[in-house]
């Protein structure tokens, strides 16, 4: 980087292609430093020649370091090419690459666009959660079933769900690799709104209703395994935490508007099947939205290139960056070389390469993340929210304008959360923190409830009050970290080979413990009172513990980049090569993080539409 090292004596091997129109290719130069067209070193392409800039006609010029060869067969670097340290080359591609997220309107319109319209399977999540805990209190659907308050029933009605979530979450993988993201999930989309129309006809009949909630449950885990992915792979690396965290927030959205409508339902309707069959069907529709709306959208990015339809990747990726520059083809460029490195590092997927440390921690990752979002408490609170608030401020209606206004908490401090301060915090520090100090909330409303008289006929006390506001409190933290967190980063996390097998493990585990917990909370509510929350808080310090040990940091960086952090295979046989290369030319790799292998067989030339 700096000039003045100029004549220091070393013959420089450059990783460049064929140059750039406004440079020419030289011979090789003795040099420590070169002036450089930026455009052809971010291309990753193999080089053949050192190749050098002129700075007063190539405006994406800068100093980069050279490094001496010898015999090129002796140092074993055939078909090898380097790449320049994160201290130098991450600063000026992200820099780049920042520019032009900022700069160019319409690629930035539709990488938010994108992000947030297919997080709508959140939103189903976040409407069905809602929904529940405030049809089983009303009296017109205990009228048209026939039973009373009934904790069986509760549970039931939850759980069946969430068991056909989970199935469908952890069978989705081979469906969506062979069909492509989009399809996948508009099938799913289908099938949830079939689902819905068994829960809402008059069968009157809670066996027809149970049915209904499984399909329903089909095709809501698959949807939410497969966005995270999908998600992922079109998001440019710098905001795709916060569009990751837009599952949690549209979750929360639907979590709000279900809420109100429970509430509308009850204080403005008269006691009939539509009180609540209206909240039940309207379902369909954001399902209906998700699953047309994406007939406008592109196919996956990656999942495209993985298939060998370069041209169609092309066209995706230019379409949602709306650019074809220099910093589009290098990204498209890292995009294959990625996928070839893979493919070359284990070519005919088996089962036991997810059993390879690399992999096995990665999916041990993502099974702890979504494991600890259901540990904090929050989704049984939004399942349960009136049975919750009962234990605090007594029964009456008033337990459903509490739950509103919880939701609405809910959804003002997640939008918050990912719009202003996503990108601020990293995903490790933020999680084992918020863990602590939600457990530190929650024994809080269960030291002050347990010390002071349980409400009497219904009346609020400053007991009730505080608890409640501590709940609340408990809610914005979870929206700070838990609950968008593991969305992004356990689709993040996967090498685009197993990135839906794995992202489909992640998901499968929130389906399966939110099956788990919902079963179980209503017979804890019932047997324990307030000291469920103080269970609660004993499994936040647990994972507090355990993020703090185990999880490793991911933000800022690439999808191609995982294999490094994560220490996987391929990551240390080309790393064992740049060591031996560096010690035999008795430099430092000061400036050279990695070195990766271009394979034969895979197609690596650029791609210049």
């Amino acid at each position: 980087m700096c000039p003045a090292r100029r004549n220091s004596h070393v013959m420089m091997h450059s990783s460049l292609p064929n140059g750039c129109p406004r440079d020419g290719v030289l011979p090789l130069l003795r040099a420590a430093w070169k002036f450089v067209c930026l455009r052809c070193y971010l291309s990753f392409t193999p080089l053949l020649a050192a190749h050098t800039a002129a700075a007063n006609n190539c405006s994406r010029a800068c100093f980069v370091p050279t490094l001496a060869f010898g015999s090129r067969d002796s140092l074993e670097l055939h078909d090898l090419h380097l790449r320049i340290s994160k201290s130098y080359l991450n600063q000026r591609h992200n820099a780049f690459e920042m520019a032009k997220l900022k700069g160019t309107r319409l690629g930035a319109f539709r990488a938010y666009f994108f992000g947030f319209f297919v997080c709508t399977a959140g939103f189903l999540f976040g409407y069905d959660t809602g929904i529940v805990g405030g049809v089983l209190t009303m009296k017109s659907y205990k009228s048209d079933f026939g039973y009373s308050d009934n904790t069986t029933v509760s549970a039931v009605m939850v759980s069946l769900q969430n068991v056909g979530a989970f199935l469908a979450a952890l069978a989705i993988s081979p469906v969506s690799e062979r069909y492509g993201r989009k399809t996948t999930i508009q099938v799913a989309c289908t099938i949830f709104c079939i689902g819905v129309l068994l829960q809402v006809v008059p069968s009157h009949s809670l066996v027809c209703f149970y049915i209904g909630r499984f399909i329903a449950g089909l095709g809501l885990g698959g949807a939410t395994a497969v966005a995270p992915s999908y998600n992922a792979e079109q998001a440019p690396k710098e905001i795709r935490g916060r569009l990751g965290s837009g599952m949690q927030m549209m979750f929360a959205a639907g979590v709000l508007i279900s809420y109100w409508i429970d509430y509308g339902t009850v204080a403005d309707m008269k006691v009939s099947s539509a009180q609540w069959q209206i909240p039940v069907g309207l379902q369909m529709l954001p399902a209906a939205v998700l699953g047309l709306g994406l007939i406008t959208q592109k196919e996956s990015i990656r999942w495209l290139a993985k298939k060998g339809r370069y041209d169609e990747a092309w066209d995706a990726l230019t379409w949602m960056r709306a650019d074809d520059g220099p910093e589009v083809k290098a990204e498209f460029n890292e995009i294959k070389t990625g996928i070839a490195e893979e493919y070359r590092a284990s070519e005919g997927f088996k089962k036991r390469e997810l059993l390879e440390p690399a992999n096995r921690y990665r999916l041990l990752l993502a099974f702890g993340v979504f494991l600890g979002q259901q540990c904090t408490g929050m989704t049984a609170l939004a399942y349960f929210g009136p049975q919750f608030f009962r234990l605090l401020v007594g029964a009456g209606n008033k337990n459903l304008l509490i739950t509103g206004l919880f939701g609405a908490e809910k959804f003002i401090t997640v939008t918050t959360y990912i719009f202003f301060c996503s990108e601020w915090w990293g995903r490790k520090p933020t999680l084992w923190i918020s863990a602590l100090l939600m457990a530190a909330c929650f024994v809080i409303v269960t030291v002050v409830n347990k010390t002071t008289p349980a409400p009497v006929n219904n009346q609020t006390t400053s007991a009730g009050i505080a608890t409640v506001a501590m709940i609340f409190i408990t809610n914005s933290i979870y929206q700070f970290s838990w609950g968008p967190l593991p969305w992004p980063y356990a689709a993040e996390i996967f090498p685009s080979r197993i990135r839906e097998i794995g992202t489909s493990v992640g998901v499968a585990t929130q389906w399966l413990f939110n099956f788990l917990f919902s079963l179980v909370t209503p017979y804890m509510i019932a047997a324990w009172g307030s000291y469920t929350f103080l269970f609660y808080a004993c499994l936040d310090i647990i994972m507090a513990m355990l993020v703090f040990a185990f999880l490793k940091e991911t933000k800022g960086r690439t999808l191609e980049e995982m294999e490094t952090i994560f220490h996987s295979r391929a990551a240390f046989d080309n790393e064992a090569v740049r060591r031996k290369a560096i010690e035999n030319l008795g430099g430092s790799d000061d400036h050279f993080t990695t070195v990766e292998e271009v394979p034969q067989k895979a197609d690596t030339k650029d791609i210049n539409p």
